[in-house]
């Protein structure tokens, strides 16, 4: 098997998936904009050969890359990224080079739009919020007279909690319209509810071999625009009726082969149109894996590896990575140099360094969602894991 990766090198533990896919015994034909010197080990060892480009953003040399590896190896059998930012380039790769294990061209909008989104969910039986894509103030205000403030506007097509900002009154709408974005936005009712994610594996017949759930208790969002400090935790447990909303989701948009991150939100409080208190209210999808550290996250509280799981399903088409059956809460605590904290860096690891999975300086182009430090531990409970972020965050 021939597997195109597009971007091994970054985010910098992706090498992973290149990694157990070799041990599977894969050609993996990495392509990258970093020079081949400048790459880590890991990556160099995780591959079979290694393109050079000037700039991912270039279609024509990416173009040219795979052309060499299919002139070389044969025909490509898979090309991925598992990156956001290049899953539309991923997919006119596949169309070009009739590469049909994953999306094509054809179909990468449905997955992209935020708008398009709402008709999927709808054939999955999983409410939304009401949306309006953004044309005129006068739009925009007959909207509003429906749903009434605050509302979330956002770039149609977008990556993750980039440009998205809350609009709570008149003013702030002004200024939305002042600086009108040049690329097409929607606006969305504000949802009351607790950030939930539905991250999975899916195999080619579109069942999940894998399944967990992330809690956001501070969104991203409000991480960028209000420098707050971002934690999260992935969970010991999959609820039911997230388990329920995800996989009709994965079924409405016949998502097949993939690692998926799908966004939800736990209702807060009784919503017309969306459901009672504690139900499930879908957000958006993406079709890769979670950001950040999270699939390292998800490792750690299920005591598993998801590089092999996904590597095996690509592969094998089934999952051979067994249960492990200790499953605990792996929770993610980021500060920011601006502000003081109560405890220091020194404290934090005398009180959790026997859990601790892992602690960094984050990279500079991750600070704004992710903050310019992070810790993240392993632990046994659910008010461990709210402790842990108190302790770690509180401020002075």
């Amino acid at each position: 098997m021939n597997f195109v990766f597009i971007s091994p090198q970054f985010p910098h533990t992706y090498w992973n998936f290149c990694d157990r896919l070799k041990k599977n015994g894969v050609n993996v034909l990495g392509i990258g904009d970093a020079p081949y010197d400048s790459l880590d080990w890991n990556v160099k060892n995780s591959l079979t050969e290694y393109y050079y480009v000037q700039s991912l953003e270039d279609y024509d040399q990416v173009f040219r890359a795979v052309a060499f590896f299919s002139f070389k190896y044969g025909k490509i059998d898979w090309l991925e990224s598992n990156n956001e930012y290049w899953l539309e380039q991923d997919a006119k790769l596949r169309t070009d080079f009739h590469i049909t294990s994953g999306i094509g061209a054809e179909d990468i909008q449905k997955y992209k739009s935020k708008a398009d989104m709402k008709a999927y969910y709808a054939a999955a039986g999983v409410p939304t919020a009401r949306q309006h894509k953004v044309s005129t103030k006068e739009a925009a205000e007959e909207f509003l007279q429906t749903v009434g403030y605050p509302v979330i506007v956002k770039p149609e097509v977008g990556v993750g909690a980039n440009d998205t900002h809350k609009l709570k009154g008149p003013e702030d709408l002004d200024a939305f319209y002042a600086n009108l974005p040049s690329v097409p936005y929607v606006m969305e009712e504000f949802v009351n509810g607790d950030l939930r994610s539905y991250d999975a594996i899916i195999d080619s017949k579109g069942e999940p071999v894998f399944e967990s759930m992330t809690v956001w208790p501070v969104q991203v969002m409000d991480a960028v625009e209000d420098q707050a400090d971002l934690n999260y935790y992935t969970a010991a447990e999959l609820p039911a009726g997230l388990r329920k909303a995800g996989r009709a989701t994965v079924k409405a948009f016949g998502v097949k082969s993939r690692f998926v991150h799908l966004e939800f939100f736990r209702l807060r409080e009784t919503k017309k149109g969306l459901g009672k208190k504690g139900d499930f209210a879908g957000l958006e999808v993406n079709m890769r894996p979670a950001g950040g550290y999270t699939p390292d996250m998800m490792n750690f509280a299920h005591s598993i590896d998801v590089y092999q799981i996904w590597a095996d399903m690509v592969t094998a088409d089934k999952r051979i990575f067994p249960e492990s059956g200790d499953d605990q809460f792996c929770v993610y605590a980021g500060r920011r140099d601006i502000y003081q904290y109560v405890h220091t860096h020194e404290e934090i690891m005398e009180k959790y360094g026997s859990v601790m999975m892992m602690q960094e300086e984050m990279p500079e182009m991750m600070v704004p969602q992710m903050g310019n430090r992070m810790y993240t531990v392993k632990l046994k409970t659910e008010k461990d894991a709210e402790e842990f972020i108190r302790f770690v965050q509180e401020r002075c």
